[in-house]
Protein backbone atom coordinates (compact mmCIF):
# COMPACT_ATOMS: atom_id res chain seq x y z
CA UNK A 1 0.00 0.00 0.00
CA UNK A 2 1.38 3.42 -1.51
CA UNK A 3 2.26 5.60 1.59
CA UNK A 4 0.51 9.11 1.36
CA UNK A 5 1.35 12.48 2.64
CA UNK A 6 -1.15 13.82 5.05
CA UNK A 7 -3.66 16.07 3.55
CA UNK A 8 -2.44 19.71 5.06
CA UNK A 9 1.04 19.15 3.75
CA UNK A 10 -0.19 18.93 0.14
CA UNK A 11 0.46 22.40 -0.83
CA UNK A 12 1.02 23.96 -4.46
CA UNK A 13 0.13 22.67 -8.34
CA UNK A 14 0.40 19.16 -9.25
CA UNK A 15 3.43 18.48 -10.91
CA UNK A 16 1.54 18.65 -14.33
CA UNK A 17 0.19 21.78 -13.84
CA UNK A 18 3.93 22.95 -12.61
CA UNK A 19 5.27 21.16 -15.96
CA UNK A 20 2.97 23.55 -18.16
CA UNK A 21 3.71 26.50 -16.19
CA UNK A 22 7.50 26.19 -16.54
CA UNK A 23 6.85 25.21 -20.25
CA UNK A 24 5.00 28.21 -20.56
CA UNK A 25 7.57 30.49 -18.59
CA UNK A 26 10.43 28.94 -20.89
CA UNK A 27 8.92 29.79 -24.40
CA UNK A 28 7.85 33.20 -23.16
CA UNK A 29 11.43 34.10 -22.09
CA UNK A 30 12.80 32.59 -25.38
CA UNK A 31 10.29 35.05 -27.21
CA UNK A 32 11.00 37.72 -25.25
CA UNK A 33 14.88 37.00 -25.52
CA UNK A 34 14.89 36.50 -29.21
CA UNK A 35 12.15 39.92 -29.74
CA UNK A 36 14.10 42.19 -26.95
CA UNK A 37 17.29 41.04 -25.68
CA UNK A 38 16.13 41.16 -22.27
CA UNK A 39 17.87 38.61 -21.04
CA UNK A 40 21.67 39.25 -22.49
CA UNK A 41 23.05 41.11 -19.41
CA UNK A 42 21.25 37.49 -17.49
CA UNK A 43 23.15 35.18 -19.34
CA UNK A 44 26.53 37.41 -19.35
CA UNK A 45 26.50 37.16 -15.28
CA UNK A 46 25.39 33.57 -15.67
CA UNK A 47 28.36 32.89 -17.58
CA UNK A 48 30.78 34.61 -15.34
CA UNK A 49 29.63 33.11 -12.23
CA UNK A 50 29.25 29.61 -13.70
CA UNK A 51 32.61 29.59 -15.50
CA UNK A 52 35.16 28.61 -12.40
CA UNK A 53 32.64 25.99 -11.69
CA UNK A 54 32.96 24.52 -15.24
CA UNK A 55 36.64 24.81 -15.46
CA UNK A 56 36.70 22.69 -11.98
CA UNK A 57 33.98 20.14 -13.35
CA UNK A 58 36.01 19.38 -16.59
CA UNK A 59 39.69 20.00 -14.93
CA UNK A 60 39.91 16.19 -14.68
CA UNK A 61 39.10 15.70 -18.50
CA UNK A 62 41.21 18.01 -19.49
CA UNK A 63 44.18 16.92 -17.52
CA UNK A 64 43.48 13.89 -18.79
CA UNK A 65 43.34 14.54 -22.35
CA UNK A 66 46.33 16.70 -22.06
CA UNK A 67 48.39 13.62 -20.82
CA UNK A 68 47.41 10.99 -23.34
CA UNK A 69 48.06 14.09 -26.29
CA UNK A 70 51.40 14.08 -24.67
CA UNK A 71 52.39 10.86 -24.57
CA UNK A 72 51.15 10.64 -28.54
CA UNK A 73 52.82 13.34 -29.35
CA UNK A 74 55.82 11.68 -27.18
CA UNK A 75 55.55 8.44 -29.27
CA UNK A 76 55.17 10.36 -32.67
CA UNK A 77 57.82 12.39 -32.35
CA UNK A 78 60.02 9.57 -31.33
CA UNK A 79 59.40 7.86 -34.81
CA UNK A 80 59.87 10.83 -36.75
CA UNK A 81 63.10 11.43 -35.07
CA UNK A 82 63.73 7.72 -35.69
CA UNK A 83 62.63 7.87 -39.75
CA UNK A 84 64.71 11.27 -39.54
CA UNK A 85 68.09 9.69 -38.35
CA UNK A 86 67.31 6.95 -40.83
CA UNK A 87 66.73 8.77 -44.09
CA UNK A 88 69.90 11.27 -42.86
CA UNK A 89 72.04 8.41 -42.18
CA UNK A 90 71.05 7.42 -46.10
CA UNK A 91 71.53 11.10 -47.01
CA UNK A 92 75.16 11.22 -45.68
CA UNK A 93 76.33 7.77 -46.97
CA UNK A 94 74.77 8.73 -50.58
CA UNK A 95 76.40 11.98 -50.27
CA UNK A 96 79.85 10.29 -49.37
CA UNK A 97 79.71 8.04 -52.46
CA UNK A 98 78.95 10.91 -54.94
CA UNK A 99 81.33 12.84 -53.45
CA UNK A 100 83.40 9.61 -54.09
CA UNK A 101 82.76 9.14 -57.65
CA UNK A 102 83.32 12.68 -58.01
CA UNK A 103 86.92 12.73 -56.41
CA UNK A 104 87.49 9.75 -58.63
CA UNK A 105 86.35 11.17 -62.28
CA UNK A 106 87.85 14.05 -61.45
CA UNK A 107 91.47 11.78 -61.28
CA UNK A 108 90.37 9.87 -64.36
CA UNK A 109 89.76 13.52 -66.23
CA UNK A 110 93.28 14.67 -65.07
CA UNK A 111 94.45 11.38 -65.52
CA UNK A 112 93.62 11.39 -69.39
CA UNK A 113 95.05 14.46 -69.54
CA UNK A 114 98.06 13.00 -68.70
CA UNK A 115 98.13 10.28 -70.85
CA UNK A 116 97.87 13.18 -74.00
CA UNK A 117 100.59 14.98 -72.40
CA UNK A 118 103.17 12.41 -72.56
CA UNK A 119 104.56 11.19 -75.84
CA UNK A 120 104.40 7.42 -74.42
CA UNK A 121 102.15 4.40 -74.29
CA UNK A 122 100.30 3.64 -71.41
CA UNK A 123 97.87 1.07 -69.69
CA UNK A 124 95.02 2.00 -67.39
CA UNK A 125 95.06 0.03 -64.33
CA UNK A 126 93.40 0.52 -60.93
CA UNK A 127 94.39 -0.17 -57.40
CA UNK A 128 92.83 -3.45 -55.66
CA UNK A 129 94.96 -3.77 -52.44
CA UNK A 130 98.33 -2.85 -50.50
CA UNK A 131 100.62 -5.85 -49.96
CA UNK A 132 100.16 -7.73 -47.05
CA UNK A 133 103.90 -6.72 -45.66
CA UNK A 134 103.18 -3.37 -43.59
CA UNK A 135 106.90 -2.33 -43.68
CA UNK A 136 107.23 -2.28 -47.38
CA UNK A 137 105.67 0.32 -49.84
CA UNK A 138 103.57 -1.81 -52.32
CA UNK A 139 100.32 -1.93 -54.01
CA UNK A 140 98.75 -4.10 -56.52
CA UNK A 141 96.77 -3.14 -59.53
CA UNK A 142 94.48 -5.28 -61.86
CA UNK A 143 96.26 -5.57 -64.83
CA UNK A 144 98.73 -8.34 -65.47
CA UNK A 145 100.51 -10.20 -68.26
CA UNK A 146 97.13 -10.89 -70.03
CA UNK A 147 97.15 -7.10 -70.32
CA UNK A 148 100.79 -6.58 -71.62
CA UNK A 149 102.39 -5.60 -68.45
CA UNK A 150 105.68 -6.96 -67.77
CA UNK A 151 108.10 -6.34 -64.70
CA UNK A 152 110.09 -3.33 -65.22
CA UNK A 153 107.19 -0.90 -66.36
CA UNK A 154 107.06 2.79 -64.27
CA UNK A 155 103.67 3.25 -62.85
CA UNK A 156 102.51 7.04 -62.72
CA UNK A 157 99.64 8.96 -62.44
CA UNK A 158 98.16 12.48 -63.10
CA UNK A 159 100.77 14.43 -61.09
CA UNK A 160 103.63 12.35 -61.55
CA UNK A 161 105.86 8.93 -60.64
CA UNK A 162 104.57 6.72 -58.08
CA UNK A 163 105.86 3.25 -58.35
CA UNK A 164 107.56 0.52 -60.60
CA UNK A 165 106.13 -3.39 -61.68
CA UNK A 166 107.96 -5.83 -59.53
CA UNK A 167 106.06 -8.81 -59.83
CA UNK A 168 103.44 -9.73 -62.43
CA UNK A 169 100.46 -12.28 -62.09
CA UNK A 170 98.25 -13.94 -65.40
CA UNK A 171 95.51 -11.01 -63.86
CA UNK A 172 97.52 -8.52 -61.66
CA UNK A 173 100.66 -7.31 -60.75
CA UNK A 174 102.82 -6.00 -57.83
CA UNK A 175 103.98 -2.22 -57.80
CA UNK A 176 106.72 -0.76 -55.64
CA UNK A 177 106.08 2.54 -54.56
CA UNK A 178 109.20 5.04 -54.81
CA UNK A 179 109.03 5.20 -51.09
CA UNK A 180 109.78 1.69 -50.51
CA UNK A 181 113.23 1.65 -48.98
CA UNK A 182 114.48 -0.75 -51.63
CA UNK A 183 113.26 1.61 -54.61
CA UNK A 184 115.86 3.86 -56.50
CA UNK A 185 114.57 6.70 -59.46
CA UNK A 186 117.31 8.25 -61.27
CA UNK A 187 116.44 11.87 -61.26
CA UNK A 188 117.56 15.68 -62.95
CA UNK A 189 117.55 18.45 -60.86
CA UNK A 190 115.12 20.72 -63.19
CA UNK A 191 116.50 23.93 -62.46
CA UNK A 192 120.12 23.09 -63.56
CA UNK A 193 120.28 19.82 -65.01
CA UNK A 194 122.19 17.92 -62.47
CA UNK A 195 120.90 14.39 -62.44
CA UNK A 196 121.11 12.67 -59.01
CA UNK A 197 119.55 9.08 -57.50
CA UNK A 198 116.19 9.43 -55.61
CA UNK A 199 116.08 6.60 -52.50
CA UNK A 200 112.55 5.60 -50.87
CA UNK A 201 112.93 5.70 -46.84
CA UNK A 202 109.88 3.89 -45.93
CA UNK A 203 107.91 6.60 -45.42
CA UNK A 204 105.16 7.82 -48.03
CA UNK A 205 105.37 11.40 -47.68
CA UNK A 206 109.67 11.53 -47.96
CA UNK A 207 112.34 10.55 -50.10
CA UNK A 208 116.18 11.30 -50.16
CA UNK A 209 119.18 12.16 -52.56
CA UNK A 210 121.90 10.22 -51.48
CA UNK A 211 125.66 10.30 -51.96
CA UNK A 212 125.52 14.50 -52.96
CA UNK A 213 128.17 16.20 -52.72
CA UNK A 214 128.47 19.31 -50.68
CA UNK A 215 129.02 21.71 -53.09
CA UNK A 216 125.90 20.07 -55.22
CA UNK A 217 123.36 22.90 -56.57
CA UNK A 218 120.29 21.81 -54.83
CA UNK A 219 118.16 24.43 -53.11
CA UNK A 220 114.38 24.12 -51.31
CA UNK A 221 112.05 23.82 -53.67
CA UNK A 222 113.95 22.28 -56.77
CA UNK A 223 111.63 20.43 -59.07
CA UNK A 224 113.42 16.52 -59.63
CA UNK A 225 111.88 14.82 -63.08
CA UNK A 226 113.16 11.37 -64.33
CA UNK A 227 116.11 11.33 -65.92
CA UNK A 228 115.91 8.57 -68.34
CA UNK A 229 119.37 7.07 -68.36
CA UNK A 230 118.43 3.79 -66.99
CA UNK A 231 115.90 3.36 -69.96
CA UNK A 232 112.98 2.06 -67.64
CA UNK A 233 111.30 5.47 -66.94
CA UNK A 234 110.82 7.94 -69.48
CA UNK A 235 112.74 11.42 -69.25
CA UNK A 236 111.00 14.43 -67.98
CA UNK A 237 108.56 12.47 -65.86
CA UNK A 238 107.84 14.81 -62.37
CA UNK A 239 109.55 12.70 -59.31
CA UNK A 240 109.56 14.96 -56.01
CA UNK A 241 110.63 18.34 -55.09
CA UNK A 242 112.93 19.26 -52.68
CA UNK A 243 111.83 20.38 -49.03
CA UNK A 244 114.81 20.37 -46.98
CA UNK A 245 118.69 20.59 -47.92
CA UNK A 246 121.42 20.39 -45.02
CA UNK A 247 124.58 20.91 -45.74
CA UNK A 248 127.52 19.99 -42.65
CA UNK A 249 131.30 20.04 -42.39
CA UNK A 250 131.03 16.94 -40.28
CA UNK A 251 129.36 14.54 -43.02
CA UNK A 252 131.36 13.38 -46.37
CA UNK A 253 127.74 14.17 -48.32
CA UNK A 254 124.71 16.57 -48.10
CA UNK A 255 121.57 15.40 -46.48
CA UNK A 256 118.44 16.18 -48.81
CA UNK A 257 114.99 15.38 -48.20
CA UNK A 258 112.45 15.22 -50.67
CA UNK A 259 108.45 14.92 -51.40
CA UNK A 260 107.18 12.82 -53.63
CA UNK A 261 104.44 15.64 -56.35
CA UNK A 262 102.47 11.92 -57.03
CA UNK A 263 99.92 10.69 -55.27
CA UNK A 264 101.74 7.83 -53.12
CA UNK A 265 99.52 6.78 -50.82
CA UNK A 266 95.68 8.14 -52.25
CA UNK A 267 95.33 7.78 -55.76
CA UNK A 268 93.19 4.60 -56.80
CA UNK A 269 93.56 4.92 -60.80
CA UNK A 270 96.88 4.73 -62.13
CA UNK A 271 99.32 4.66 -65.60
CA UNK A 272 101.14 1.70 -66.17
CA UNK A 273 104.17 3.19 -68.80
CA UNK A 274 104.52 0.52 -71.68
CA UNK A 275 106.63 2.33 -73.65
CA UNK A 276 109.80 4.04 -72.74
CA UNK A 277 112.24 6.42 -74.65
CA UNK A 278 113.64 5.82 -78.02
CA UNK A 279 117.22 5.80 -77.14
CA UNK A 280 118.92 2.59 -78.91
CA UNK A 281 119.07 -0.46 -76.95
CA UNK A 282 121.95 -0.81 -74.68
CA UNK A 283 124.72 -2.77 -75.77
CA UNK A 284 125.92 -6.04 -75.04
CA UNK A 285 128.37 -6.28 -72.15
CA UNK A 286 131.50 -7.62 -73.94
CA UNK A 287 132.55 -11.02 -73.08
CA UNK A 288 136.15 -11.47 -71.69
CA UNK A 289 137.88 -14.13 -73.49
CA UNK A 290 140.08 -16.36 -71.94
CA UNK A 291 143.62 -16.17 -71.11
CA UNK A 292 145.90 -18.47 -72.59
CA UNK A 293 147.38 -20.72 -70.41
CA UNK A 294 151.21 -20.63 -70.05
CA UNK A 295 152.67 -24.20 -70.02
CA UNK A 296 155.02 -25.27 -67.47
CA UNK A 297 158.77 -26.25 -68.39
CA UNK A 298 159.02 -29.03 -67.22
Amino acid sequence: MEHQPPPFFKTGPTPLARLLIFSALSLAFLVADARFDYLVTLRQVAAVVIYPFQRIATAPASIAHRIGEFFVTHSSLREENARLSHENFGNTALLLQLEALRTENAQLRELLAARARLNVEFAAAEVLYAARDPFARKVVVDRGSQHEVSPGQAVVDNRGVIGQVTRVYPWLSEVTLITDKGQFVPVQNLRNGLRAVLAGTGNDGALELRFIPLNADFQNGDQLVTSGIDGIYPPGLPVAQVTHVERSAAQLFARITCAPVGGVASHTHVLIVRGTSNAPPRPADEQKSPRPRKSRKG
